[in-house]
Formats: C-alpha cells, sequence, structure tokens
C-alpha cells in the first residue's frame, strides 16, 4: 500500500517550513518513527518521522523546497519489505547491521540506521543506550542524550561559549572565491526582527561598571556544596537574572512593553537568555524568573543550552519574555550596544570581566570589573529610570545580601 508523507502541523504563527536534508533516498528502507528530514522554521526545528515501516518510493520536493503544512512531500510503499530495498549506494542497507555480532546478541533492542553510525563513532554498545523509540528502538536522538558532554556541569558552561558553526565549504575557483549560499529561515527572522526593533524602538544604551569580586568570592565559597546539593553548577547567569528581576520590580517601566498607544505593565518576569546554538542565536525564556532559585535559574539555564545545541528547542521556549540578558563576555566583548528584542523595552548587556585598577577609599587597587550595559526603548522608559535601574543592578552585584534582604 502506498501511503503519503506530509509535512505535519506548523506551530501557531509558523505558516511555512524549509526542507532540510533528506536522510533517505528513494528506494530505502525505512522504520516506522525513523527522522526522515529536518523541517526549519523561522523559530524551531521539526523533525518528520516516517507512519509506517516500507520502503521510499518516491521524494516529491528536494532539499532546501519551500513547504507549507499538509504538503505531500514523499510516499511510501508500506508492503515492500527491507530485502526489496536498494543495497548498494544506500546508508540504510550498510548500517541496518548491528556494529558487530556481540552487540547484536546482548541488544534487545535494534539500532535505527543514524543511531547505529552514531554508536559506531562513539564507541557506545548497543546495551547502553536506553531506547525512546517505539518497542525499545534506538533512535539518534537517544545517542545524543547518552553523550557525556551533556551534563550538567558541562551543559551550564556550553550555555555561554561559542558554538561552532561549520561554515559552508568554500569551492575555490580562481584567486578571489566566493560562494552563494541562502539565508537559514532564523536568520532572515532574526534580520527582519534586529531591523524591526532597529527602525520601531528609539533605543539608547547606558553603561555602568561593576566590581564582581564579592560574587566571585560567594560562588567560590559554596559552589562545590551547591553542585552536591542541587546537581548544577553556581554560574554568573543565575546572580545577573536575580539581579535584574530586584532592579524591575523597583522601576516597573523596564519590565513593560508598548501595544499600540498603551503601556502594557508586566505583573509577572519573563526573561530571555541569549544562547548561541549551531543555527544561530536563539533567546529561550525563564518563566516567571522571580519564582525560581538559583538552583532553579541554572537547571534551567543548563536544560535550554543542551536543547538548543541538540535543535530541541520547542516554539513555547522560545516564545514571549519581558526582558533579555546577553552575554557577550564570553567572546571577549568589552563593551556593546545590544539591540531590544521587541516587543521589550529594555536588554541587559553583560561583558567581559578584567582585572582593572580602581580606586578604593584613596587607594589604587585591582579589581575584576564588567562594564555593563542597558540599552532601553525611549518611548517608554526615561533616562532616570534606565540609570537607576543600572545602578540598581550593580548595587545588588556588589552586595549580594541585598537580593536576600529584598533591598
Amino acid at each position: 500500500m502506498i501511503i503519503e508523507v506530509k509535512v505535519p502541523v506548523l506551530p501557531e504563527s509558523v505558516t511555512e517550513a524549509t526542507l532540510m536534508t533528506w536522510n533517505k533516498k528513494v528506494g530505502d528502507f525505512v522504520q516506522r518513527e525513523e527522522n526522515l528530514i529536518d523541517l526549519e522554521t523561522d523559530k524551531v526545528v521539526l523533525e518528520l518521522p516516517a507512519p509506517e515501516s516500507g520502503v521510499l518510493v518516491e521524494i516529491l520536493q528536494e532539499n532546501g523546497a519551500t513547504v507549507t503544512q499538509e504538503q505531500v512531500i514523499a510516499k511510501i510503499d508500506t508492503s515492500a519489505k527491507a530485502s526489496d530495498a536498494k543495497t548498494s549506494d544506500s546508508k540504510p542497507a550498510e548500517t541496518e547491521k548491528p556494529a558487530t555480532t556481540s552487540n547484536a546478541k546482548a541488544s534487545s533492542a535494534p539500532l535505527m540506521p543514524a543511531a547505529a553510525k552514531l554508536a559506531a563513532e562513539q564507541g557506545l554498545t548497543p546495551e547502553q543506550i536506553q531506547g525512546s523509540g517505539r518497542d525499545g528502538r534506538v533512535l539518534k536522538e537517544d545517542l545524543v542524550k547518552n553523550t557525556p558532554t551533556t551534563s550538567s556541569a558541562t551543559a551550564s558552561n556550553k550555555t555561554f561559549s561559542s558554538v561552532s558553526v561549520q561554515a559552508p565549504a568554500i569551492q575555490i575557483d580562481g584567486d578571489r572565491p566566493e560562494q552563494r549560499v541562502p539565508m537559514s529561515r532564523l536568520r532572515q527572522r532574526v534580520a527582519q526582527r534586529l531591523l524591526q526593533s532597529q527602525a520601531e524602538n528609539a533605543i539608547l544604551t547606558t553603561f555602568n561598571e561593576v566590581n564582581m569580586q564579592p560574587v566571585m568570592d560567594l560562588r567560590a565559597r559554596y559552589k562545590e556544596q551547591f553542585e552536591k546539593e542541587h546537581g548544577v553548577r553556581l554560574g554568573f547567569m543565575s546572580f545577573f537574572v536575580k539581579a535584574a528581576i530586584a532592579a524591575m520590580k523597583k522601576y516597573p517601566i523596564v519590565n513593560a512593553s508598548i501595544d499600540g498607544e498603551d503601556i502594557v505593565y508586566h505583573g509577572y518576569f519573563d526573561i530571555g537568555i541569549a544562547v548561541g546554538s549551531p543555527r544561530g542565536l536563539v533567546v529561550p525564556i525563564l518563566r516567571n524568573a522571580d519564582q525560581m532559585s538559583l538552583a532553579d535559574i541554572e537547571k534551567q539555564i543548563a536544560e535550554f543550552a543542551v536543547k538548543a545545541k541538540d535543535g530541541k528547542l520547542a516554539l513555547e521556549d522560545l516564545t514571549g519574555g519581558t526582558f533579555s540578558i546577553t552575554n557577550g563576555g564570553t567572546f571577549g566583548s568589552m563593551m556593546s550596544t545590544p539591540i531590544i528584542n521587541p516587543p521589550q523595552a529594555a536588554i541587559l548587556g553583560m561583558h567581559a570581566t578584567k582585572m582593572r585598577a580602581v580606586v578604593e577609599d584613596g587607594q589604587i587597587v585591582a579589581r575584576p570589573m564588567m562594564y555593563l550595559a542597558l540599552s532601553y526603548d525611549h518611548r517608554l522608559i526615561d533616562g532616570r529610570e534606565a540609570v537607576l535601574t543600572l545602578v540598581a543592578i550593580k548595587n545588588a552585584l556588589e552586595d549580594p545580601s541585598r537580593l536576600i534582604l529584598d533591598l
């Protein structure tokens, strides 16, 4: 029986998607729920699993095609057997076999082709992997989850470290090579949003500097106990989230937004955290961050880091937000003017912490200093509130006990 492979129902506000790379060729055998292709939208990447097992007999839309929900993009013959599939020039025929004879005997659940390839690369045996597919089948995603680098301690670092994005291979031809490649949907969306922000907001930026020594001392004192108790590293971002929330409670206009001719004051604090991913910059949201502990914040950020790396961020992870924080300091930035993420009215920029000479009590001393930048929409926020907000953030970080005492 021939069945149609259709584009799934897309998330709300998403009208079309781009087909990335087919994982199968015409004539290949596919297992039910095996990922056929990833679909890139302007917000998230979706997987398209095979609706039934069978032989892929027709691909109607090639890599890079723009498609809409419910559109037919391929056909599968469910009456065909694996033996009917191509055995030459076909990855599945090569990887469908167990990695070794001993592994085949030890594993009760089969590895899907993509999973088998990853398992071989990582030196893992089937019995070491918990399968999440139908009948316990081991999927590619299970290999990603079992990769050692996804521990909470490491993931916390990944959130704010550079993510390598593979540049397209340039075909050298002559002395001045060039290659034209289409923008990804995410990059197009980011470009549109940044232009929108610059065109519609009256953006100004105010700067200050903060002595990070108190937070560094507090972190050094409790980091081992904190990690043992909560299972996640104590980073710096949770302090900045808490300090920003404390400041916005004093100056609620910074947590507000403009809707037409109205000002919307938000009684909640949904904080966007800028995260690098292989697809580009994404800003997942810490919802009700004011109700989260430092440990809760660090765990959520670590989870976002892993999901961003694996392309698993869902639309709800990226929707909304009343204020954002971005950390260019991990890339070495000393100072910048971050762009507001509309419809938000402000964004906090963190930068590199450097030992600098400062004057304390008439003496020149060395302190770990960081420049802070607060970009704000001057249509809504006056300079006074912007400056006082940044001063409040600075004071909270230089004396973290203020966060406990609500000062």
